[in-house]
């Protein structure tokens, strides 16, 4: 089964390290998944597909019109912040970057659920979490504790 990374995050000053995540997530065989909408959402999902991967989007919404261009399933909730569950619970590991508090309740969700989490330098501070100076760290991170667990 192909590994699968829950991207999250917001933040349009963190597109670019997004982005690069995505890429590089893509670049080592990894399904990219994130909340389907813009910023940092978008952001990774376009590294992906950049790097000819596949994405995941599982939007908040009742409808796909609000999907970002670059996903490759797009799942409609209808829950609101509630999908922030369904994002972080479809990843085997999960890389943060940037955010506001719906990322830090993807956060708490991920270590509930006994996820890996990566924190990208700057974000949230939480216990459990790792951390990561440079995207290429938190890819690394993120997929060797997927390795080591599976």
């Amino acid at each position: 089964m192909t590994v699968q990374v829950s991207v999250v995050g917001s933040g349009a000053e963190h597109e670019a390290n997004a982005e690069e995540v995505g890429r590089l997530l893509a670049e080592r065989g990894a399904t990219v998944v994130t909340g389907g909408l813009g910023e940092v959402m978008a952001a990774a999902a376009r590294g992906a597909k950049v790097a000819g991967g596949t994405t995941i989007g599982i939007l908040p919404g009742e409808t796909r019109a609000d999907a970002n261009p670059w996903l490759d399933h797009v799942v409609v909730t209808g829950i609101g912040h509630g999908r922030n569950l369904a994002v972080v619970a479809s990843g085997d590991a999960v890389i943060a970057v940037g955010g506001r508090y719906g990322t830090l309740a993807e956060i708490g969700f991920a270590l509930t659920l006994g996820r890996p989490v990566v924190v990208l330098e700057p974000g949230w501070e939480v216990d459990g979490a790792q951390r990561a100076e440079t995207p290429a760290g938190a890819v690394e991170l993120a997929l060797a504790t997927v390795s080591s667990a599976g």
